[in-house]
């Protein structure tokens, strides 16, 4: 397999950049001097291409390496950064050029973001690590504890909790205006479940992807086109973490920051048996946590996944009587295009459907409705929708949010030049490790439920383990050499 791919390489045009072999096209410039932080990325494909596009987009941002175990993905970011060192293998570009990176941004399946982030962090280097922050509850508290002692600059990749939305949902919620929240309600139709079989039998590893070193330090497995690499990994156990792990930490992230949570109490999944391999099509799972100073004095969470989510619920209903499965849930409108920053909002209320995606908060004064995303929240009392643009214009100018622009492209970036800024000493991350290993651990204690269907999990924060042994051994996994 080393041969073929290395003939790929030379083929592909990427062997005239050398793999680990050309000397460094990087300045050797002290990053005081320059004020460019050095960046390097470790996965550039599919969502670590849009990671590296935004971080690039900064103006004190120097793209010097990138990494991933599939060239043709090296092959097409190289295109766009041709000064960049290239690197199969994140470990050992760390040991070629670690004198040479000022920041790191991991952007891999769900199974290596601890492994290459702990590993930056050993080297002092401030990380952004995609969402969900760990595969397993044990790496979280580990990627936690080492950012903390170390002092480091952090970010986890939910980059909307720096939208306007998200934000003012926030205020909207300290604020009080639906009173102190007992119940959260979340879902989204997406299916990154599996229910299917376990592939039998062994396909030939195309000649641009090293096999070995995206299993990393998961357990060896046969190579199978398309079950794994480049987009189905989030199915599967022992590589990602479901729609739970997927779009679960968007949607649980604004309650969750809102009501300023920690760790649930109790976890209870309903879905199909575990298979031991794919994670469930369709969920439901049911969270208690301990109370706050905005909640009740605890707070029940419900959060729904899988076609037709979420189920029937008069928590769900919306002023007009119309039912949460019966309404077509999809616009027509674009939300790139939106200039209007109440057009969108005013049209889907007018059509009085449940968002496809989205999370409600019931309160002792009414519900606040927070679609998911780029429309703005909106209250509802006794079945009826309340005018709350005076609210809303209160908080946005007393807390500088300015306008809630509805253009993806441009907004989006805004998490990670956030995290860019903190690097360069300027301002501080708002999805730190020490937030982000929290709400990540809240994320996977919903994927171990799912192992055990119709059971209540009891978890014990403080020792990290539940009162359930058998649950126990899902909190980490041993780590392969590769």
């Amino acid at each position: 397999m080393t041969m073929d791919k290395r003939e790929f390489i030379k083929k592909s045009g990427l062997g005239a950049f050398g793999i680990m072999l050309v000397p460094s096209l990087v300045s050797g410039a002290t990053f005081s001097a320059n004020k460019k932080l050095r960046t390097a990325h470790i996965g550039v494909g599919n969502m670590g291409y849009s990671d590296l596009k935004a971080i690039a987009s900064h103006p004190n941002v120097e793209v010097v390496a990138l990494c991933d175990v599939d060239a043709l993905f090296l092959a097409s970011a190289r295109k766009e950064h041709p000064k960049a060192r290239i690197f199969f293998d994140y470990r050992e570009m760390f040991s070629e050029m670690g004198d040479r990176i000022d920041a790191v941004v991991v952007s891999t399946p769900d199974h290596t973001h601890a492994p290459a982030s702990m590993l930056a962090m050993e080297l002092n280097k401030p990380v952004y690590c995609q969402k969900p922050l760990s595969h397993y509850v044990s790496e979280s508290r580990a990627m936690d504890k080492m950012a903390s002692e170390k002092g480091l600059v952090t970010q986890m990749g939910i980059q909307v909790h720096s939208f306007y939305d998200y934000k003012l949902a926030t205020l909207l919620i300290q604020s009080g205006i639906i009173g102190k929240v007992h119940t959260v309600r979340a879902w989204s139709p997406k299916n990154w479940g599996y229910d299917g079989e376990k592939p039998e039998g062994e396909d030939t590893v195309p000649a641009h992807l090293d096999w070995n070193l995206w299993l990393g330090t998961s357990a060896e497995r046969p190579y199978k086109q398309d079950e794994y690499h480049p987009g189905n990994w989030r199915k599967k156990m022992d590589y990602g973490c479901g729609t739970l792990g997927d779009m679960g930490v968007h949607i649980f992230d604004t309650p969750y920051n809102a009501l300023e949570l920690d760790v649930p109490t109790t976890i209870l999944a309903k879905c199909r048996e575990s298979n031991g391999y794919g994670y469930p099509e369709k969920n439901t799972v049911t969270y208690e946590f301990p109370g706050t100073k905005y909640t009740a004095d605890t707070l029940k969470w419900v959060w729904y996944d899988g076609e037709g989510a979420p189920e029937m619920h008069e928590d769900l209903i919306l002023p007009g009587n119309v039912g949460v499965n019966n309404t077509k849930k999809k616009s027509s409108i674009d939300k790139d295009t939106i200039k209007d920053k109440m057009s969108l909002d005013a049209k889907i209320a007018e059509l009085n459907e449940l968002p496809e995606q989205g999370a409600m908060f019931i309160g002792e004064k009414g519900r606040l409705l927070l679609p998911h995303f780029m429309q703005l929240p909106r209250k509802i009392v006794k079945g009826k929708y309340v005018d709350i643009s005076h609210e809303i214009s209160r908080l946005s100018k007393k807390h500088n949010l300015g306008d809630p622009i509805r253009n993806y492209k441009t907004e989006g970036p805004k998490h990670y030049h956030e995290f860019v800024n903190a690097c360069l000493g300027q301002g501080q991350c708002s999805a730190p490790f020490s937030y982000a290993a929290r709400l990540t651990e809240t994320i996977l204690l919903g994927t171990i439920a799912g192992r055990f269907p119709g059971e209540t999990l009891h978890w014990d924060a403080e020792n990290a383990r539940f009162r359930e042994e058998k649950a126990n051994e899902f909190l980490s996994g041993e780590y392969r050499s590769f």
